[in-house]
């Protein structure tokens, strides 16, 4: 069986409900199998990331604590592990700005487990620490050493049987992802205050990029986009638009946020931050497409698709539109 490669990250801040969420959409752009622990801990199946970025598990793991205190400053600290179960106790081990890594071969396992106190075993608690203090087994390792008859003696059958694997460092559950988001956003915040249409312009069609990306990557469409400037007095404007049709279709989401943001008429409203927002999401295979005769939305869509194929391989910078590589975004 191919080895997993589990980490289990915990955000060391009280980042409330929306950050939170926003934190698990940001992981979920290394790896579809993201599961939520709310308030403040989420676990990730690296395992199909790791030829994608090219990096080892550790490398990918710092990746992700990196993104999340760049994009939105909080500290976190991580474990990582051959599955859930030691990721977590990993991770609760780890002080604040470190990863704790437990190597995946069973010696290794043995020896970081052996010394801690059993009642820090998910599953074990109080009452069965206690009963097996009585006994003098007090940590893992002890415990792991203890012949399964004797643990029958004194647990009983079905709970002595999950003891010896837990000591031994198994869990055979796999990282389940959260349902698919509700809605997709993609933001920008400016240093200072900007006044220039073009800029405008250009931000809001590298955010109607990234949402392509991501939903052609999620296999989703997007029935609705909403564009939300904020400007230097901290006031903001939101704007709906219905897509002509369900699409993740980058040219056709840049046209309809580019409809909205002109429709705006903002002329010299000093803007200090940009977010674009779709929703009404369908599975790919669910929505309907009007076929088209034209031979260039034919060619477009191929090189999108090809695009893709590029970002995939070499990274998500490698392709980019011209309007915006000209401007050094």
């Amino acid at each position: 069986m191919r080895a997993r490669h589990i980490a289990h990250i915990h955000l060391l801040a009280d980042v409330g409900e929306e950050r939170y969420e926003q934190v698990l959409e940001l992981l979920g752009g290394l790896t579809p199998y993201v599961q939520a622990f709310p308030p403040d801990a989420a676990q990730l199946d690296l395992t199909s990331a790791l030829r994608y970025f090219d990096k080892s598990p550790y490398e990918v793991a710092q990746m992700a604590r990196m993104r999340v205190a760049a994009l939105y400053g909080i500290e976190t600290s991580a474990g990582l592990a051959r599955n859930p179960m030691l990721a977590a106790m990993a991770a609760a081990a780890s002080p604040p700005g470190r990863t704790t890594r437990i190597p995946g071969d069973q010696e290794a396992v043995d020896t970081w487990l052996g010394p801690m106190p059993v009642i820090t075993l998910p599953g074990v608690g109080r009452a069965t620490a206690a009963t097996l203090g009585s006994y003098g087994l007090h940590t893992i390792g002890q415990v792991a050493g203890v012949p399964a008859v004797t643990l029958q003696r004194i647990l009983g059958a079905a709970p002595a049987r999950l003891l010896a694997e837990r000591v031994r460092g198994n869990d055979p559950r796999p990282v389940t992802p959260q349902a698919p988001a509700a809605h997709l956003t993609a933001d920008r915040v400016l240093d200072r205050d900007c006044l220039d249409p073009t800029h405008h312009h250009r931000a809001v069609l590298g955010l109607a990029e990234e949402l392509g990306r991501r939903l052609r990557t999620g296999t989703q469409v997007a029935g609705r986009l909403a564009l939300t400037l904020r400007y230097a007095d901290r006031s903001a404007t939101t704007r709906t638009r219905t897509l002509p049709e369900p699409t993740a279709h980058s040219p056709l989401l840049a046209a309809t946020a580019l409809g909205i943001l002109a429709s705006l008429g903002l002329q010299r409203a000093r803007v200090r931050g940009y977010a674009l927002t779709a929703d009404r999401l369908l599975p790919t295979a669910a929505a309907t497409r009007q076929l088209s005769l034209d031979p260039a939305d034919t060619r477009a869509r191929a090189a999108e698709a090809a695009s893709d194929r590029a970002r995939h391989r070499f990274g998500p910078t490698a392709v980019s539109p011209a309007t915006l590589a000209a401007g050094g975004e």
